[in-house]
């Protein structure tokens, strides 16, 4: 699924909710349901800086696309990563690294975020640009 498709979804799925209190609700449902990350990689190598909550982002690069895995030990944290897992998530390093996320605040997400929530989703917006452009990086050098 391309990932205008993706968010197009996403911003259809939370339309059905006119009150952020259902918002916030559905996030954290959405949260629950992220998988599980292996223990090894809630090390302090794959933590987020920047974030208030603790949210581990792990890459693994096959040659062509990238796949993360992460968790957080905030509910509406990990819902949140989890979005972004769902749309850059099976993704090629360029096609992250020039996303425009726009589904963000077209959900509100931003704008309904503490300050430091809100600095913590850009930090981890960011964070997964960042393994995209060392991928893309590493593999231009192959």
């Amino acid at each position: 699924m391309e990932l205008k498709e993706v968010q197009d979804r996403i911003i259809e799925e939370f339309a059905v909710f006119d009150d952020w209190m259902d918002k916030y609700n559905y996030l954290i449902d959405i949260g629950k349901d992220l998988p599980v990350i292996d223990q090894r990689y809630k090390v302090k190598d794959y933590l987020i800086e920047g974030c208030q909550s603790k949210v581990w982002l792990y890459p693994e690069f096959d040659g062509q696309i990238i796949k993360f895995t992460a968790d957080s030990d905030a509910i509406i944290t990990r819902g949140i990563i989890s979005l972004l897992i769902r749309v850059l998530s099976g993704r090629t390093p360029r096609e992250i690294m020039s996303a425009d996320l726009y589904f963000i605040d077209r959900i509100g997400l931003r704008q309904n975020l503490s300050p430091t929530r809100s600095n913590g989703l850009l930090s981890m917006v960011k964070q997964m640009k960042l393994y995209a452009m060392a991928f893309e990086v590493k593999n231009k050098t192959k």
